[in-house]
């Protein structure tokens, strides 16, 4: 037994090559066992991570430890919301602008919105007009230029937002609740370090 990019590895004997892989189980809903390391269940990273290492031993997957766990948290929140936004007749992306007007405070251009929730200018529109239909946003056109438009939110669109970010907010708070106040604070200072890694945009 060896240890190989952060996991325990049976290696064959004449090969030397990795012929099964044992991965360090972490679980966040089961009891902490030591640093970092989790008793329970394998989760759907380290499943994933299993496979890879016998499909491709020489690759190394280690980048899926955190990264993979932030996309597959990511789309069950995802689900989550598209469940509860479904009975409303809205859409994840159309939430993102109601709430991208929201947070403003103030009517916002559509290339703002674009630039806010980094959607296709397109796909801004096709939004709007869902929303606007349903009274939920109004356009208005710019009096010293006819082809500016800015958007903002209507009395019923502001309701729905104070309604529904909140519920966002409890899911969200509930994928945490296993954290403490310091893991979470330390979680969120590196997850924001590779947020501006990736993402270097001064907003």
């Amino acid at each position: 037994m060896v240890a190989w990019a952060g996991m325990t590895v049976a290696v064959d004997e004449e090969s030397g090559i990795p012929s099964r892989i044992r991965l360090v189980r972490r679980c966040f809903t089961s009891e902490l066992i030591g640093p970092g390391h989790y008793a329970g269940p394998v989760d759907y990273v380290e499943r994933l991570r299993e496979q890879w290492a016998e499909q491709m031993p020489d690759v190394d997957v280690s980048p899926a430890d955190s990264i993979g766990r932030i996309t597959r948290i990511a789309a069950l929140l995802a689900e989550a919301s598209d469940a509860a936004l479904a009975q409303r007749s809205l859409t994840r992306p159309e939430l993102e602008v109601l709430t991208a007007l929201r947070r403003a405070g103030r009517p916002l251009r559509a290339r703002e919105v674009t630039t806010i929730t980094r959607a296709p200018g397109a796909s801004i529109t096709k939004r709007l007009d869902h929303l606007q239909r349903e009274g939920l946003v109004e356009r208005t056109v710019v009096e010293r230029d006819r082809r500016g438009v800015l958007l903002s939110l209507t009395e019923e669109g502001t309701r729905l937002v104070d309604e529904l970010f909140p519920a966002q907010l409890d899911r969200e708070r509930a994928a945490l609740d296993r954290l403490t106040d310091d893991e979470r604070e330390r979680l969120a200072e590196l997850l924001a370090i590779v947020l501006r890694r990736v993402d270097p945009v001064e907003y």
